[in-house]
């Protein structure tokens, strides 16, 4: 039986991966005529979000995918809009009278 060495580093837990915190396996299941993805419990509570939430996955320049919750063009959005609020505030306020 080939044994695996953990990682090298001070901080490691041996019993950490048998929880799911070193590196998640994520399973690809069929759903249908299409191919889903099974998350973890504990990798959904970390993220806040659950069944019916919407995941968007963010592609890297090395070509990995980031999965998150948070919209980034939503977001965008919201920096312009907070930009445009601070800059007319006086505006805004006198036409909300």
């Amino acid at each position: 039986m080939n044994t695996i060495e953990p990682p090298s580093r001070t901080d490691y837990d041996p019993q950490a991966h048998e929880k799911g915190a070193l590196m998640p396996t994520l399973k690809l299941t069929t759903i249908g005529t299409s191919t889903g993805v099974i998350i973890p419990k504990a990798m959904l509570e970390r993220m806040n979000v659950g069944r019916g939430d919407t995941l968007y996955a963010i592609e890297a320049p090395d070509g990995s995918y980031r999965l998150t919750p948070y919209d980034p063009e939503f977001a965008a959005m919201m920096e312009k809009a907070d930009d445009i609020m601070r800059r007319y505030r006086d505006t805004l306020r006198t036409l909300a009278q």
